[in-house]
């Protein structure tokens, strides 16, 4: 199935059957990411009296318990409410499902034992107009981001100017291959957070950030279609799965 997508007076066209995943998932047993010091996600079976939900340990179902931290344990979105004093849930504002995203690979600056995507970096790489997405995959890429412990790493975060960048050109919808857009170690400030949502300024509860993903280097950078798929928790958080669909430029 193919479909056409329209950006002012560009064009493009997806197919729906060549969709890239690129969520890291929550796993059991020790695997996956994992960041802020949480232990690693817990999966195993139901247990009550007589009863182990396995059909392994002869019941008729696997019927497993799941404890997980989602900003710590896999690709994530979350919403304004990360951040506020207010109990706000993602599925108040829920990102649309389909919108179009322009992915580009970013090399942090080294300041002094700090990695920072910064305003110039990205002004090298994104156009002056952006789409509602903006996928920042950062340089270098190696596949084990996506079983990394990230505790205590001091790993790349973005610099407030560029989040406030960001929102200033009306990207609404961030995705990044790191566990936060700010630092590991602030002191609580939060900075690129607070630029890209526009708090206290100029609230945008429908905005969100994407956390944790994993673009390999095989997909290019470009304009896609993404299908950003989420799990319905009434969190500030929830699992999700960004799927990246190639555009090719639509002939008339």
């Amino acid at each position: 199935m193919k479909v056409k997508i329209t950006l002012d007076s560009a064009s493009w066209e997806a197919d729906l059957s060549k969709g890239v995943d690129v969520s890291i998932p929550i796993q059991g047993g020790g695997r996956g990411v994992r960041c802020w010091w949480v232990d690693y996600p817990s999966v195993k079976p139901f247990q009550q009296g007589d009863f182990i939900g396995s059909v392994k340990a002869g019941a008729p179902v696997n019927f497993n318990d799941i404890a997980f931290n989602p900003h710590a344990h896999g690709t994530h979105t979350e919403c304004m409410g990360h951040i506020t004093a207010e109990e706000e849930s993602i599925l108040s504002h829920p990102p649309p499902p389909w919108m179009l995203a322009q992915l580009v690979s970013v090399t942090p600056e080294v300041k002094q034992e700090d990695r920072i995507v910064t305003r110039s970096g990205l002004r090298q790489v994104l156009a002056e107009t952006l789409p509602e997405a903006v996928i920042l995959r950062t340089l270098p890429n190696p596949e084990s981001k996506q079983n990394k412990e990230y505790s205590g790493s001091n790993p790349p975060y973005l610099e407030a100017d560029a989040a406030s960048w960001l929102c200033q050109k009306g990207v609404l919808h961030l995705l990044l291959d790191l566990p936060s857009v700010d630092r590991e170690e602030d002191g609580g400030l939060l900075a690129a957070h607070k630029a890209f949502w526009d708090i206290p300024k100029a609230p945008r509860p429908g905005a969100t950030i994407t956390e944790l993903i994993y673009v390999p280097d095989e997909v290019p950078d470009g304009m896609y279609l993404l299908n950003l798929q989420m799990a319905a928790f009434e969190n500030d958080a929830s699992p999700s799965r960004p799927i990246l669909f190639p555009l090719k430029p639509k002939m008339e």
